[in-house]
């Protein structure tokens, strides 16, 4: 089972990189993936140090900066929401 995994592993990592170099993509999405990190983080550190909701305070780890960097501003909804409900 093991072999299988790293096998599979393998075989990903090198599609991977053939689609990366062939395609001529360049770096540019490493710049916008950058860009949508720091707003994440602007858009949670808003949220906590605001003062809006005093009661809530989502922490800055990669779980959450991952939900809100998929999601963008409807994350951050989704996050306060579940926070309100679970306190």
């Amino acid at each position: 089972m093991k072999l299988v995994l790293i096998g599979t592993l393998v075989v990903s990592s090198a599609l991977l990189l053939y689609i990366l170099f062939s395609r001529k993509i360049g770096l540019a999405w490493l710049s916008r993936l950058g860009l949508h990190v720091v707003l994440a983080a602007l858009g949670l550190y808003v949220i906590n140090f605001s003062g809006l909701l005093t009661e809530v305070y989502i922490p800055l780890n990669p779980v959450t900066l991952s939900t809100v960097l998929v999601l963008g501003l409807p994350g951050v909804a989704l996050l306060v929401g579940l926070k309100l409900t679970m306190i």
